[in-house]
């Protein structure tokens, strides 16, 4: 059965603050008239970038421009105007009614977790394959995470901790729900695999299938928890780390392996790159 196609003036009449929250992208206020978000088109670390409720059109003070929701799409995704149509008739589908809460809300982090479903969300697997992840590999380890942070409705890549916390991931968001914690993964084995965050962990098993039979992995999820780790070694025979190569990732490798004689720095083969999946993404 055809579609029924979306036409301009349809497209037109989409809140724009919706179309934003389907594309990833949650306001950092948001009030009855109008909601403002950090520019989807450029990056900044203070909101300028502004929709009007009322005539539902958008204005981007750093850029000095602005326009209806087909201008922010073709502009967004760089898509042709009937390829930001299609999209936006994906955005009209109606999918923003969110169920029940399965989880209370954190008083920590504000983030109120809505839904934890398999990976489908376009907007989500777009994501992953821009960062060379596949989704049979992600959905191993991750959920798609729907969520509120004070009225601000967002959906992102999930990856839980020990304590039952969300590190949260879409292509213009990076949070986490509390409790903040490692993530320990157990396949029975004497190796262990320790990495900085989920994407160092989906990138190296992406390269190395085979890895996920043969290494128990531990997942900082945070530098600030490299003192937190150093226990889980005691019960490890060879214990090889895969940090980031910045100032912090090669302070916490070089206190590892001044801590334990069983620590193996594997780093060198990104030695190019910062992280393993920056590595990834530049490989052909």
């Amino acid at each position: 059965m055809k579609k029924k196609e979306m036409s301009c003036e349809r497209a037109r009449k989409i809140s724009i603050v919706k179309a934003l929250e389907f594309l990833g992208h949650l306001p950092t206020r948001n009030t009855e008239k109008e909601a403002w978000f950090l520019s989807p088109l450029r990056s900044e670390t203070q909101a300028s970038f502004k929709v009007s409720k009322k005539l539902n059109c958008w204005y981007d003070h750093g850029l000095g421009k602005g326009g209806n929701c087909i201008d922010l799409v073709c502009a967004l995704s760089k898509v042709s105007v009937s390829d930001a149509l299609a999209i936006l008739a994906q955005a009209n589908t109606g999918t923003y009614e969110l169920p029940t809460p399965q989880q209370k809300v954190n008083k920590e982090s504000q983030i109120e977790i809505k839904q934890i479903k398999p990976i489908r969300h376009p907007a989500l697997l777009q994501y992953l394959k821009k960062r060379k992840i596949s989704l049979i590999v992600a959905k191993e380890f991750c959920r798609e995470i729907h969520y509120t942070i004070n009225d601000s409705y967002g959906f992102s890549i999930g990856f839980q901790n020990n304590s039952g916390g969300w590190e949260l991931r879409n292509k213009y968001f990076k949070s986490s729900s509390a409790p903040k914690d490692l993530t320990w993964i157990k396949n029975r084995s004497e190796n262990l695999i320790v990495l900085e965050g989920m994407f160092d962990l989906l990138s190296l098993t992406a390269l190395y299938p085979n890895l996920k039979r043969e290494a128990d992995f531990l997942i900082l999820n945070s530098i600030a928890f490299a003192d937190r780790a150093l226990p889980y070694f005691d019960n490890y025979e060879v214990i090889e780390l895969y940090l980031d190569r910045d100032e912090s990732g090669r302070k916490t490798t070089e206190l590892f392996l001044n801590e334990n004689s069983k620590c193996i720095d594997k780093s060198e083969f990104y030695s190019d790159e910062n992280d393993l999946n920056d590595w990834l993404m530049k490989r052909k």
